[in-house]
């Protein structure tokens, strides 16, 4: 009896394994979210990032802002995520409160359709070598 409790016990496991590595391929092969520039351009727009970054995102009405047309997009998208997390999380967040309260409500996909809009922009940035 103890080597069916044994036996089926290795198959109930054996089983539950398989069922999660097949979970794990289906999740796995689902399409990553490609970024929508059109959609970054409309969200730029109604949060109004140009009030602070001027126009096209490349003339800030201050010098402590940023220009932020050209930049990287991947650099983009992280900084945003960071103002997301803010003083929350000390080890990854920005703290800004103006920032913070712009990105609040963005999903992950919203701030990857503007950080590809932004790098669509032509700025004045400068990559030294």
């Amino acid at each position: 009896m103890k080597a069916l409790d044994t036996v089926l016990k290795t198959a109930c496991t054996t089983a539950a394994l398989i069922g999660a590595i097949g979970a794990i391929n289906v999740l796995a092969m689902q399409p990553a979210h490609a970024a929508d520039a059109s959609n970054g351009k409309v969200l730029t727009e109604a949060h109004n990032c140009a009030a602070c970054h001027g126009p096209n995102l490349n003339k800030p009405v201050s010098a402590e802002y940023p220009k932020l047309a050209g930049q990287h997009a991947d650099y983009l998208y992280w900084a945003l995520r960071q103002y997301q997390m803010g003083s929350g999380n000390p080890h990854f967040g920005r703290n800004n409160a103006i920032m913070a309260a712009q990105v609040q409500s963005l999903s992950q996909s919203d701030l990857k359709d503007i950080s590809a809009y932004i790098e669509s922009l032509d700025g004045d940035l400068v990559v030294k070598k």
